[in-house]
């Protein structure tokens, strides 16, 4: 089980509670593909993925970069219990979609980035830290079925 300071708690629940889920989910999501273009062969479905403006204007991208974020807003509600939380979502990653694990850090630094330019100078090194930690922490429970 993870430890949580009174500190960390705060951060992450402050910084869900300002975020606007579609704006950042679809910027997060949009960077990653941009970013990480081998990680656009998870969403063959989504239809025109051949530059950064369309993936940028993709309405695919934008609906699951909502998803991915609303979807963290559960373990924010369930920070005592992210493993069992993404149980679920753990094996139909691995075992149906067949994710590679390295994915969800590359969609988490993303993510940090897009959080850090929104918070702007209230992103120190303290809140980054407490960020980063929970996102590790859910990914940890994401890629659990892969070990």
């Amino acid at each position: 089980m993870v430890e949580w300071t009174e500190f960390e708690r705060a951060t992450i629940q402050d910084i869900f509670s300002k975020m606007d889920y579609e704006s950042v989910g679809h910027n997060a999501l949009t960077r990653c593909l941009v970013v990480y273009p081998w990680t656009q062969r998870y969403f063959g479905k989504f239809g025109n993925l051949y530059n950064a403006a369309a993936i940028a204007g993709n309405p695919l991208v934008a609906a699951h970069g909502a998803v991915v974020l609303h979807g963290l807003d559960k373990a924010v509600k369930n920070m005592d219990n992210i493993k069992a939380t993404y149980a679920e979502l753990s094996v139909l990653h691995s075992e149906k979609l067949h994710v590679d694990p390295d994915n969800f850090r590359l969609l988490a630094d993303c993510l940090t980035i897009v959080v850090a330019g929104r918070l702007g100078n209230g992103f120190t090194a303290d809140v980054q830290a407490a960020f980063q930690k929970f996102l590790a922490v859910v990914i940890s429970a994401l890629t659990k079925q892969y070990h």
